[in-house]
């Protein structure tokens, strides 16, 4: 995968941004963004973008956005962190693979 993402454009801005963190998997990109408002609350996007070549050889980028606003925060991080136990108690193996493949053993 091209070490490019997609470029962003004016219109995608949602509050000043804060904080940015990009996660490549394969041929998706994961975007962390934290973001203020101008009351200077804090929310979250989490974007998956996803690289698709069309017939032509052109590329093109397919996007879902999700906004985490901060009253959710708490629920959001207890629920995820709730069904990422049950996968590591239920698969372990998977997550030893991925340690694996990321070289961390």
């Amino acid at each position: 995968m091209s070490s490019q993402a997609a470029p962003r454009r004016e219109s995608e801005e949602y509050g000043d941004q804060i904080l940015t963190k990009a996660v490549k998997a394969g041929r998706r990109t994961y975007f962390f963004d934290v973001r203020a408002t101008r009351a200077d609350d804090y929310f979250l996007t989490i974007t998956e973008s996803r690289k698709i070549t069309n017939p032509d050889g052109s590329c093109s980028y397919d996007r879902h956005k999700l906004f985490l606003y901060k009253e959710d925060f708490a629920k959001f991080s207890d629920g995820l962190q709730e069904v990422l136990d049950f996968i590591r108690r239920s698969k372990p193996e998977f997550f030893e693979q991925q340690k694996e493949e990321a070289g961390q053993i």
